[in-house]
């Protein structure tokens, strides 16, 4: 299975809501947070440890494709 199609399968299982707490645990539990994957999980809900830690690699991931040109910007996208 190629990395773009298990991001797909991974980040469809995501709510917004997920998404949002996710997003905000991040900022709040930084890397030298003990339990820090313990901690953003619980924050999250209904994901596990490991389903948090694959996320944020897909977070990283996305983001040095962007940093790399590799993702095109929508031409409307300032509009």
């Amino acid at each position: 299975m190629d990395r773009s199609s298990n991001n797909s399968t991974r980040s469809s299982s995501w709510t917004l809501k997920q998404d949002k707490a996710f997003e905000s645990a991040l900022n709040k539990y930084n890397k030298d947070t003990p339990d820090r994957w313990h901690n953003i999980a619980k924050e999250v809900g209904g994901k596990t440890i490991e389903e948090v830690k694959n996320r944020y690699q897909d977070l990283l991931h996305d983001v040095q494709n962007i940093e790399a040109g590799r993702v095109p910007f929508p031409y409307n996208w300032a509009m």
